[in-house]
C-alpha cells in the first residue's frame, strides 16, 4: 500500500479542515477518511497524559503503520493521496520522519495571522470546555509552564504561530519547490484562486473546485457560572481512561456550545498585547519567504474565523476520527 503523495502540514486553525474537505471533492485527489491522523508525530504509541483533554486526543492517533496505510486504500487508480495533520510543520521530529519515509512528498502550508491564529486556537479549547483561563492574553503568557508540564502542541498558542522558525527548518529538509505556502486570508476572500494554485502545485486539473465548505467553525460560550461548572466537570471526565470519559465529556461539550455566540473578534488591546510574542518571528518569516507580512503587526480592519457564525447543528470538529463516525 502506498504512502501519501502530499500532506497539508500546517498550520492549526488556519482553515486546514475546510481545505481537506475541498480537496476531497477533486476527482484526481483522494484524502484520508480520518482528516488528522497525526501518524508522523510519534515513532510509536502517543503519550497517554498531558493537559486537559489530551489523553482523549492521544487515543485518536493513527500510529500503527498498517492502520495509516489503510487510510489510502480506497484511492481510485491514478489518484494522488493526501492527508492533513497541521502539526507537522511545527513538530521538527515529524518533519524529519516525513523526509525519511516520503522525501518526495509535496507539502501544503497555510499561514494565518499568528495573533488571530492564537486567538482562534484559544477559543476552540475554551468552547470545548478544556481551557481553564478565560482570557487569551493570560493563556498565552502561561504557555511556557504548560509546555514544561507536557501539555500537547494544540495548547502551544504562541509557538504554533512562529512560522518563520518552522519554515526555516523545513527548508533544510525539503526543497522549496516541494512546499506550497499561501495565506489563510486568500482562502477566505478568493478561494478559487488558491485552490487552483494548489491543484497546479499537485499536478492535477485546476478549475474543478472553487469553494471551501463551512467546517470547524468555533463558537464562544459565555464565561458564566454554568460554563465554569460544566467545563470543570468536562476536564475531569476527559481524563478518565477508556471510552466512558470521552462519551461523558462529549455530552457536556454539546451542552456548553448549545447557545454559544459566534466567535468574537479580538480587541485592539488584546491584539497589541499579543503582537510582541510574534514580532521577531514575523521578521524572520519575511527573510525566509521574501514576502511582506507587515500587516500582521498592525491593527486589523476585520478579524474572525473562516466562515463566520457556526452553521445550524454543527459541532466542534474532532479531526482524529473518520468524517462519518459521529458529530464533528
Amino acid at each position: 500500500m502506498p504512502l501519501p503523495d502530499f500532506l497539508i502540514a500546517g498550520a492549526p486553525k488556519a482553515g486546514t479542515t475546510a481545505l481537506h474537505s475541498a480537496l476531497a471533492r477533486h476527482p484526481s485527489l483522494h484524502m484520508s477518511a480520518v482528516k488528522e491522523p497525526k501518524y508522523f508525530l510519534t515513532d510509536g504509541p502517543p503519550p497517554s497524559r498531558g493537559g486537559p483533554g489530551d489523553a482523549r486526543t492521544y487515543r485518536e492517533h493513527v500510529w500503527r503503520s498498517q492502520d495509516y496505510l489503510a487510510l489510502f486504500e480506497g484511492a481510485p487508480p491514478g489518484a494522488l493521496t493526501g492527508e492533513s495533520t497541521p502539526f507537522y510543520l511545527y513538530d521538527r521530529e515529524a518533519q524529519r520522519r516525513i523526509h525519511a519515509v516520503i522525501p518526495h512528498a509535496r507539502l501544503i502550508v497555510v499561514l494565518r495571522d499568528p495573533v488571530e491564529r492564537a486567538h482562534s486556537n484559544w477559543t476552540h479549547l475554551w468552547s470545548a470546555g478544556l481551557e481553564p483561563l478565560g482570557d487569551v492574553v493570560r493563556a498565552c503568557a502561561r504557555e511556557p509552564r504548560r509546555i514544561a508540564a507536557g501539555w500537547a502542541p494544540f495548547w502551544h498558542y504562541v509557538s504554533l504561530g512562529k512560522y518563520g522558525e518552522q519554515l526555516r527548518d523545513l527548508y533544510t529538509l525539503f526543497p522549496r519547490e516541494q512546499v506550497h505556502v499561501f495565506r489563510y486570508r486568500d482562502l477566505v476572500d478568493t478561494p478559487a484562486a488558491p485552490l487552483d494554485r494548489i491543484c497546479a502545485f499537485l499536478g492535477v486539473e485546476p478549475g474543478i473546485i472553487s469553494e471551501v465548505p463551512r467546517e470547524n467553525v468555533t463558537a464562544h460560550p459565555e464565561a458564566t457560572f454554568t460554563h465554569r461548572l460544566l467545563s470543570g466537570s468536562l476536564r475531569a471526565w476527559s481524563a478518565l481512561p477508556g471510552r466512558l470519559g470521552g462519551t461523558l465529556a462529549e455530552s457536556l461539550e454539546g451542552r456548553l456550545q448549545q447557545r454559544a455566540r459566534a466567535r468574537r473578534p479580538l480587541t485592539w488591546d488584546q491584539r497589541s498585547a499579543l503582537i510582541p510574542f510574534f514580532a521577531a518571528d514575523i521578521e524572520l518569516l519575511q527573510q525566509v519567504t521574501g514576502e511582506d507580512f507587515g500587516d500582521w503587526v498592525r491593527p486589523r480592519e476585520r478579524s474572525g474565523g473562516l466562515v463566520g457564525a457556526r452553521p445550524q447543528g454543527q459541532r466542534q470538529a474532532r479531526n482524529g476520527r473518520p468524517r462519518d463516525s459521529g458529530p464533528g
